[in-house]
């Protein structure tokens, strides 16, 4: 690790491969997001290929020269663009088709020339170098031409980022603005010619789609936002870079550094596949796990209003819903803990907050119920297993909306009755949990309400404590007492958390 570190901080070939590799990581992560974001990468998978004509051409008129390559490389990739665009437009071949059939003509030429005039004496131009590239025999020469391509790219993206952003999200408004959604097009496409003829020696043709793409589709698995993605896509970029070159030299044998750049893109990718804090495949799994625990501990709330009268236990539960007795019991604990569910030796019983929750559930159940007989025109046995579903993911705005929009029934399609909505304060103090701390909120919903709190002793500001949640009361704790609030009121306390 030391000798690593030494040969990346005091050999030149080392420093000039780190800083190549730095700028190109760079630049691909900021431009790759929008070629991602416009389903441009084909595109540049195409332009990557058909720029070796240019180097071909360039080599045969100035000889090898970093600038004649620059310039043959960006006419070729530019006449490549124009190309598949007019045939895209003028001819009657899938947009793919086009892309693949100049590409991939590009190409051969470019292989061609450059595999002819390889074989003459005296001539340094190997084809594989500008395949796969060749960043530990890079020149200053090369750093400057990389480094200047960066920043103009990086001040173009700044300059040009609301037409960037409009143009690639909206296209018919910016057209409707006097934007030419055309010409920022083709700027796009120069801007992503410049990158892939400035990575040539880094990562190669074949390599370079890679550090435009992962890049940025690995920000776009981190964050919704575009300047956050541009940010994150370039510092990807960056990682990738300087982590696959570390990874080159580090394993010695003659390994190339664009592949292995390539590959921990790739590998940061997957990383973030799995554990992006939104899209991962991780959070997906604990919120699918989340999800299902709400819906069975929502099952035992409703199955537990439902049959209020009758003795229900574990057991009982566990039967008439098909989950397991230990699963029944891990919810019940944590119902427990909430002050949803009160245990009397073997037996359940909902607390007045469990109360609430399942006449909330039963609500959104029948209204459902209501509006699948009302609306959609289902038959009253075709609606329960629909509302089933749904009764666990409808939100109380969504609940509200199809309460007014069929005009605030009382009974569903099978003649039970819905249960009204409550009128609630902000935060009731119904939805503490059990030894949860709050204060009494100075507003009120009603000055009825102010009277019976001051008559209890509850002042405004004053701090308490949940002691108890009981089947038809709350017991708060203050600092010198206990005191018992029933349910009603307990419904329409506002608390500050």
């Amino acid at each position: 690790m030391q000798e690593l570190f030494l040969t990346l901080t005091q050999d030149e070939w080392a420093i000039r491969a780190l800083i190549a590799s730095s700028l190109v990581g760079i630049m691909c992560g900021t431009i790759g997001s929008f070629i991602v974001l416009r389903n441009m990468s084909l595109i540049g998978d195409a332009l990557a290929h058909a720029i070796l004509p240019g180097i071909f051409i360039a080599f045969i008129l100035v000889g090898y020269s970093t600038i004649g390559f620059f310039l043959g490389s960006v006419m070729a990739g530019l006449l490549t663009a124009v190309i598949i665009t007019w045939i895209q437009h003028n001819v009657k071949t899938k947009n793919d088709a086009a892309i693949g059939i100049v590409f991939t003509a590009m190409f051969s030429i470019g292989v061609i020339g450059i595999s002819k005039v390889s074989t003459g004496d005296g001539v340094h131009l190997d084809l594989k170098d500008f395949l796969f590239g060749t960043v530990l025999g890079i020149s200053n020469e090369d750093i400057y031409l990389t480094l200047a391509i960066t920043i103009y790219s990086i001040i173009s993206i700044i300059i040009f980022y609301r037409y960037l952003f409009i143009t690639t999200f909206q296209p018919t408004i910016a057209q409707t603005m006097g934007i030419s959604v055309k010409m920022i097009h083709y700027f796009l496409m120069l801007l992503l010619s410049f990158a892939v003829v400035s990575s040539l020696r880094a990562v190669g043709v074949i390599l370079v789609v890679a550090m435009l793409i992962t890049p940025a589709s690995t920000a776009l698995l981190l964050s919704d936002k575009l300047k956050n993605v541009i940010i994150l896509s370039g510092i990807i970029g960056l990682l990738s870079a300087v982590l696959g070159l570390i990874l080159a030299i580090s394993l010695g044998g003659g390994i190339a550094p664009g592949p292995t750049m390539c590959v921990t893109a790739t590998l940061l990718y997957f990383i973030a596949v799995v554990f992006s804090p939104k899209k991962g495949l991780l959070t997906k799994f604990i919120l699918r796990r989340k999800q299902k625990s709400k819906i069975e501990q929502e099952d035992i709330i409703k199955h537990l209003i439902k049959n209020r009268k009758e003795k229900i236990n574990i057991a009982s539960v566990s039967s008439a819903l098909g989950l397991s007795v230990n699963v029944v019991k891990k919810h019940v604990k944590k119902l427990a803990t909430d002050g949803v569910v009160n245990q009397n030796g073997n037996q359940l019983m909902l607390s007045i907050k469990g109360n609430e929750s399942g006449d909330s559930l039963v609500r959104a159940h029948r209204l459902w119920e209501t509006y699948l007989v009302d609306e959609v025109g289902l038959e009253e046995g075709q609606i329960h297993t629909e509302a089933e579903k749904y009764e666990h993911i409808l939100t109380e705005e969504d609940l509200d909306e199809v309460d007014k929009h069929l005009g605030f029934p009382t009974k569903d399609p099978h003649g039970s009755p819905i249960p009204q909505k409550q009128i609630k304060p902000a935060n009731p103090l119904l939805k503490l949990k059990l030894k949860s701390r709050a204060r009494i909120a100075k507003q009120q919903i009603t000055e009825h309400i102010e009277s019976e709190l001051w008559e209890l002793g509850l002042t405004p500001n004053m701090e308490f404590r949940i002691f108890k949640i009981g089947d038809d009361h709350i017991v708060l704790k203050t600092s010198d007492k206990k005191i018992k609030v029933n349910e009603e009121l307990a419904r329409q306390i506002n608390v500050l958390i």
